[in-house]
Order: structure tokens, then C-alpha cells, then sequence
């Protein structure tokens, strides 16, 4: 009894000691999951639902040690001046550090970890989910490798890496001009102000290691057909030998749809028979079992799962391009979601904080999301796919300025429209929008790219649009969202605020998709609940929730108004305040929901009800 008490007293002591070491860094307000983010698991959830092994992963979310250095360091410090909570970037609360760093500086981690059995064996895989900006990657004193991406996941084979043992060291050097680069980096700005917010340095999605076999499937890439009624699918696999197989199983909870084998590195369609369309109102999902066959052993196995949906544009009796679901006209209407959190910046304080945006928006009777110029982690488009919200995806935007904002389509101000961007500028872009593409291919609830927003560094817009298209010819493709408007693409996007309103179908709408990419913006501020206490704004602020309520209520029936005569799609401005912009339909630490979830529901019922003849 005394030997169990002692044990109990010195694990507690251990825990308290351990807790001492973080805490929120900062006087900013908290989200309630914020406030009881565990130090020791933080995020604990396996990070890739698209492709699962989940018997040989090690999650290295936890607390590393920091060091800010000058930017031309490049040795590893011998001396570290804290704990930083990973994943949560430097400058926010929940690092526990609350710092700066800025283009003269370096960021340094170092963990000694201690390898768990099951990733001892085979090959070992470190994955970043995203690291802002340049990351170098050191195991045991030595340089594994460099990426340069804000917003895209990625993978280092650390195999050769390793030392005898379970111990092993890593060391991470990051580098963040934010906005005194070229590199694409949303909106951080290193003085922020507006609608432009806090700089976001270092990793801030989940780190975590995987053990597999030298050839192994690295990716897949499904694509629904659903005219067809097949998939096409394709595994990338790594080592791959002559004789080499994929076989695919698709199943329907337990039930197999359908079994299809065919080449690595090669497409091969799979039929799936009286499918069930997957759309907001029924987000269908179906299982895929994915192994990598020699010799009809199984060398490697993976699940995922997809879905059947089409989206596409076609005209009405008016000769008015319409956006077409599953081959039906269905109003798209939904927030701007920034995906920025008072405590966290760019990452939720944990997944149930992620999912809580999806299902409110779900709740407040929208069926789409704009993720506006940020990429989420995997996790939040499953919870899309699952929960069923429809999805336009931004590319986040970098190297702003240089070009002129033309804001009526079709009526040149004057001046430059498209930037003239550098090399360098230019290469940073297409390698991270390709990528972003490429790994959220295939999340079914993306059903839009937008490449650019308001002349936010748009260049080459024509080349750029068509290159997208080609990438990616599943999905319709916004150009510009309020942006330089040029004949490409299959959206046209005004932003106009506060009022809802739209181009002129007569002049604009036989060739592309017309839509309300922003309006509305409709601010109020809640005492105790802003990320500071004055000098807060919204395109129009109101009172109370009653005012703030009934001009929202306008707005809704001048969209009501104008899908008849043309338009297919709005995006509100916005799901949450987001530090100063006080415009959200809840507060920024999601304490506060302005408009009720039900009468909202009920307000935007009636875009859904119009349909073609």
C-alpha cells in the first residue's frame, strides 16, 4: 500500500513538474480548448487519413527545446533557452514562448527522442504536416535535407540517419522572412494591421515518424468518374520490381464493392456500381484497401477512401453558366474561413477544435466553406468530407504588390493588372501550389481551386489558370476571386461589401460561372471575446446581435434575389473574427456565436430550393 501511494505521490510530482515547464505565453484571449491543451499529447491524432498505416507511427508532437540564433547560423546550438510546445508556432500563445523572429534570425528544435519498437524495423519516414518557411532537417548531427514551403506536408527518409539504439537526436533550423519574401505566406506580415495578422514561424502541424518496408506505396491518387461509374486510381510506389502488383479493394462498410489490380506508377479504373453521389446533404463515403503485392505476398498495406461526386458547369434555358453538382444545380453558399485561432494562429489547440468550425458552419445551414489563402491540415478536409461541406480551396498568396486592383471585370483602371513576378518568385509559387493540389487531391469535399485572390501577387493569370486546369481537370478552377478578371477559367468572382450583388449575366455569363466570392462583413464586437479591447472594425459594425441579425437578414434576400437571374454561388465574410476584424458570425475564440445556429439554418433554406427548367 505505502510502495503504491509513494509511486502515485512521484508520478504527480512528475506530471506538476512537466506542466510547470509550459504554459500560454502572452495576455490574449484563449479558446476553451486552448485552455486545456495537454503539454505532454498535444494533437495525439494520427495525421494522414488518405493513407493509414496505424500500426507502425510515432507521434513527436510534445515539447522540444528552442533557440532563436542569428540568421547566418548554421551550426547546431550547443545551448537552448527553453521549451516551445510543438505544434504550434513560436509566435503564438500555446507554444508557450510568444516570440518574434523575423528575417535576421534562425529558429532552432532539438528532442532527443526515443524510437518506439514498432518504427525500429524497415525504413524510417519523418513527416512534417507543414513547417513555415526554410526547414533543415539534422538527425544526429547531421543534414538530412532542406524544404522550402509554408503550407505543404513532407517526408525525409532518416534511415541512414540513425544510430545504434533507441536514442536519437533531432535538430531543425527554420527560416522566416514572412513578408519580406517572395515565398507564398498568406496573410502574416511582420507588422501586423487590418485585415494582415501575426507572423507564423516554425512547425505548427503534427511531426511524427513511420516504419516502412523499402518498397511501399508513398501516395495514391484517386479520382472519381462519376458518369462512368468507376474510380480511377493510382499508387505511387517506392522500389517498386518487375511483376510487381496493386491490388484495390473497395468496399461499402463491410461489403466489397469491388477488388481491381493493376500496375505501380500506373492509372487502372475501378468500377464501382450504383454508386450513391456524395453531396452536402449525403456525404457518402467508401473504403479502399490498398496492397502492394510480390510474388502474391503482400509487401505493403495502406487504407483510404473516396467518394463519387461530380462538379461541373453548364448552361441554363438563359444561356447562363450554372455550377452543377452530381449533374444538378445546387446553390453554393458559405463562409470565408481563415482558419486563424487567438491562441494558436495557424493551428486549432487541438482536433476537436478543428472539427467545431466544420460542424457550426454545418449547423448554421451553409453547405460550402471558402478556405480562404490557407491550407489546413489533412484532418480538417476529412472532417469536411465526413460531416459534408463543399469546399474552394485558395492558394495562399505571396509577393504582393506590383500590380494594379481591378475591381469591375471587363474595365481596364489603368496600369499594370498582371505582376511581373521574379524567378525565384515565381518558382516558389507553382512548386507549392502543385503540391498543395497534389496532396489534397483526393478529398472529395474540394471541389474548387482559386489560384488567386483580389491581385493579392497575381501574374501570368491566363498561363497560370490553364496550368491549374491541366493539374487538375476533375475540379473547376476560380482564376481570380475578386481579382484582375481575364477570359480564363471557369469562374467569374466579384467581392462586394457590404451588399450582395453580382456581374452582369448579359455580358459575363455564357462563358463562366458567375459568383459572389465576398461580400457581407457585417462586424460586432463582443466585450472580452477580441483579441484586443479597441480599435476593432468590420466592413459595417453593429450594437447587438438583434441589429447585426436583421441586416443580415437583407443581405439573404438580395441573394434569393439575384439566383434567378444568374448567380450560383456567395461566400460571406466570415466564420470567426480574426484578431482585429471583428466581422465574424462567431468570436475569435469561438465563445461567442453571434447569429443563432437554427435561425440561420432556416434563413438559408431558401437558397438551396431553386432550380432549373
Amino acid at each position: 500500500m505505502k510502495r503504491t501511494v509513494l509511486f502515485a505521490s512521484l508520478m504527480l510530482a512528475v506530471q506538476v513538474n512537466f506542466a510547470q515547464d509550459w504554459k500560454p505565453a502572452g495576455s490574449h484571449i484563449l479558446t476553451s480548448w486552448g485552455e486545456q491543451v495537454n503539454a505532454h499529447k498535444p494533437h495525439p491524432e494520427y495525421p494522414r487519413p488518405q493513407l493509414v498505416r496505424a500500426n507502425n507511427w510515432q507521434n513527436l508532437n510534445g515539447l522540444w527545446k528552442y533557440a532563436i540564433t542569428t540568421a547566418t547560423t548554421t551550426d547546431i546550438p550547443t545551448q537552448w533557452e527553453g521549451n516551445i510546445l510543438v505544434p504550434f508556432a513560436v509566435e503564438s500563445a500555446l507554444s508557450g514562448v510568444g516570440k518574434e523572429i523575423g528575417k535576421d534570425k534562425a529558429l532552432w528544435y532539438n528532442n532527443t527522442i526515443t524510437l518506439d519498437k514498432a518504427v525500429q524495423k524497415n525504413n524510417v519516414l519523418l513527416h512534417f504536416g507543414a513547417v513555415d518557411w526554410q526547414c533543415d532537417v539534422f538527425i544526429n548531427n547531421k543534414l538530412v535535407g532542406r524544404h522550402e514551403g509554408g503550407f505543404d506536408p513532407f517526408t525525409m527518409d532518416i534511415s541512414s540517419f540513425l544510430k545504434k539504439g533507441a536514442k536519437q537526436d533531432i535538430a531543425i533550423r527554420v527560416w522566416d522572412p514572412t513578408d519580406d519574401g517572395p515565398q507564398p505566406r498568406g496573410k502574416q506580415v511582420n507588422h501586423p494591421n487590418g485585415i494582415w495578422y501575426t507572423p507564423v514561424t516554425g512547425i505548427w502541424q503534427t511531426v511524427w515518424l513511420e516504419s516502412v518496408p523499402q518498397s511501399h506505396i508513398v501516395s495514391t491518387k484517386h479520382t472519381p468518374q462519376l458518369d462512368a461509374g468507376n474510380l480511377t486510381f493510382e499508387a505511387t510506389i517506392a522500389a517498386s520490381q518487375p511483376g510487381d502488383q496493386v491490388m484495390v479493394r473497395a468496399l461499402d462498410g463491410t461489403r466489397v464493392l469491388q477488388e481491381q489490380s493493376g500496375e505501380p506508377n500506373h492509372a487502372f479504373n475501378i468500377a464501382i456500381p450504383q454508386a450513391e453521389p456524395w453531396s452536402p446533404s449525403n456525404p457518402k463515403l467508401y473504403d479502399l484497401e490498398i496492397q502492394l503485392l510480390r510474388k502474391g505476398k503482400v509487401i505493403d498495406q495502406a487504407k483510404s477512401y473516396f467518394a463519387m461526386r461530380k462538379i461541373s458547369m453548364e448552361k441554363d434555358k438563359d444561356g447562363i453558366q450554372r455550377l452543377m453538382l452530381n449533374n444538378k444545380f445546387t446553390f453554393q453558399y458559405g463562409p470565408l474561413d481563415q482558419g486563424w485561432w487567438p491562441d494558436g494562429l495557424h493551428t486549432a489547440p487541438s482536433d476537436e477544435a478543428l472539427k467545431f468550425d466544420v460542424i457550426k458552419t454545418k449547423e448554421m445551414g451553409f453547405n460550402m466553406i471558402r478556405k480562404h489563402i490557407k491550407v489546413e491540415p489533412a484532418r480538417w478536409y476529412r472532417h469536411c468530407d465526413s460531416i459534408g461541406m463543399l469546399v474552394w480551396q485558395d492558394m495562399p498568396s505571396g509577393d504582393l504588390g506590383g500590380n494594379n486592383w481591378d475591381m469591375q471585370p471587363g474595365k481596364i483602371s489603368g496600369g499594370i493588372r498582371d505582376k511581373d513576378r521574379s524567378a525565384i518568385s515565381e518558382g516558389y509559387y507553382r512548386k507549392e501550389w502543385k503540391a498543395i493540389m497534389e496532396v489534397l487531391h483526393n478529398f472529395p469535399s474540394i471541389v474548387m481551386w482559386v489560384p488567386f485572390n483580389e491581385a493579392w501577387g497575381q501574374f501570368k493569370t491566363k498561363e497560370i489558370t490553364e496550368w491549374t486546369i491541366a493539374n487538375d481537370p476533375s475540379r473547376l478552377v476560380n482564376s481570380a476571386s475578386g481579382g484582375n478578371f481575364m477570359e480564363t477559367g471557369h469562374i467569374l468572382d466579384i467581392h462586394n461589401y457590404p451588399d450582395a450583388a453580382m456581374p452582369d449575366p448579359s455580358l459575363f455569363g455564357a462563358n463562366q460561372v458567375l459568383a459572389l466570392g465576398e461580400f457581407g462583413g457585417l462586424g460586432l464586437p463582443v466585450d472580452g471575446h477580441s483579441w484586443q479591447q479597441k480599435d476593432n472594425w468590420g466592413y459595417q459594425s453593429f450594437k447587438n446581435k438583434v441589429e447585426l441579425f436583421d441586416r443580415y437578414k437583407r443581405l439573404i434576400h438580395d441573394l434569393n434575389r439575384l439566383i434567378p437571374m444568374g448567380l450560383s454561388a456567395a461566400v460571406y465574410t466570415q466564420t470567426t473574427d480574426v484578431e482585429v476584424e471583428t466581422n465574424g458570425l462567431m468570436t475569435y475564440d469561438r465563445k461567442v456565436i453571434k447569429m443563432s445556429e437554427q435561425e440561420l439554418n432556416s434563413l438559408h433554406q431558401p437558397l438551396y430550393q431553386f432550380q432549373l427548367k
